[in-house]
C-alpha cells in the first residue's frame, strides 16, 4: 500500500471527526470505504480477491444509501451539539492514534503505512463515538472502525482470503446494523437523535 493511500484514507477519518453536518460525514465515510474497495482490487491476485473487492464495494454502497435515509427519515428539530468542540475532537483523535500506533505491537502487515493508518482509523472511528452525542455520527465512528480492521484484513501478508475479508465485512456490518435500529428508536421515542436524552431515563 502506497503512502499516498494511507494518508488519503487518514485524511478522511480526522475529517469525519470534525465535521457537523451528518451527510458530509456519511459521504467522508463512504469515500473512504470505496478506496478500501480500490485498494482491494488493485491488490486482487485471484478471483477470490476480486469476489471480496467487490463485495467490499457492495457494502461501502449499501452503507452510503443506509446512512443517508437515515439522514433523510430522522430530520433533528435542532442541530445536535457535540460535547467537544471540533478543535478539541481533532487533537483528541490524533493524541490516541499516536498512543495506539506507539503501544499496539506489530501485527504483521504488508507494509508500516498499512500498520499505522489501520490503527489510526481504528483511533479516529473510537474518537467519534465516544465525542460525539448524535447517534448518526456515533454510527459513522462505528463504520469507520470497521474499515481500519477491513484494511488490516485486505493487507495481510499474501492476500486475506475471500472469507475473512467478507467475514469482517459482513460481521461488523451486522454490528452497524444494530446500532442503525437503535438509532431509530432513540429517534422514534424521543424525536432527537441526541444521546443526552437518555439521560433523562430512570430505573
Amino acid at each position: 500500500m502506497s503512502g499516498t493511500l494511507a494518508w488519503a484514507l487518514v485524511a478522511l477519518g480526522l475529517a469525519v471527526v470534525v465535521v457537523r453536518r451528518r451527510s458530509v460525514a456519511v459521504g467522508l465515510v463512504t469515500a473512504q470505504a470505496l478506496l478500501l474497495t480500490g485498494v482491494a482490487a488493485a491488490e486482487a491476485e485471484g478471483a477470490d480477491d476480486v469476489g471480496a473487492a467487490t463485495a467490499l464495494g457492495v457494502r461501502g454502497v449499501a452503507l452510503a444509501a443506509l446512512f443517508l435515509a437515515i439522514v433523510a427519515r430522522t430530520r433533528e428539530p435542532r442541530p445536535v451539539r457535540a460535547g467537544v468542540a471540533p478543535f478539541a475532537r481533532a487533537g483528541l483523535a490524533i493524541l490516541l492514534a499516536l498512543a495506539f500506533v506507539w503501544l499496539v505491537p506489530p501485527v504483521g502487515l504488508e507494509s508500516e503505512q498499512a500498520e499505522r493508518a489501520m490503527l489510526t482509523l481504528v483511533a479516529f472511528g473510537a474518537a467519534v463515538v465516544a465525542t460525539r452525542r448524535a447517534t448518526l455520527h456515533q454510527l459513522l465512528g462505528i463504520v469507520m472502525v470497521e474499515n481500519g480492521l477491513v484494511l488490516g484484513a485486505i493487507e495481510l501478508p499474501g492476500g486475506a482470503s475471500l472469507a475473512i475479508e467478507l467475514g469482517v465485512a459482513l460481521d461488523l456490518t451486522l454490528i452497524a446494523l444494530v446500532a442503525v435500529v437503535f438509532h431509530e428508536r432513540i429517534f422514534a421515542e424521543f424525536g432527537s437523535g441526541d444521546t443526552a436524552v437518555l439521560e433523562s431515563l430512570r430505573d
